[in-house]
């Protein structure tokens, strides 16, 4: 059974600028994903690019 991921992001851009978003709602296959697993989705999905830190908080 899938599970669903809630969680705020931040990105930041290496040239300048960046995006968050707030309580955004993932299904993910298991019952754990990591914050590097999620950051990687985000950024490939959306095809972000020059894409520097990103943080991933208040996972539940």
């Amino acid at each position: 059974m899938d599970k669903r991921v809630q969680f705020d992001f931040e990105i930041e851009f290496t040239n300048g600028g960046g995006i968050q978003g707030q309580e955004f709602r993932l299904d993910i296959e298991g019952e754990d994903i990591t914050d590097e697993e999620l950051a990687k989705y985000i950024v490939e999905d959306m095809r972000l690019l020059m894409v520097g830190e990103v943080r991933i908080l208040n996972k539940k």
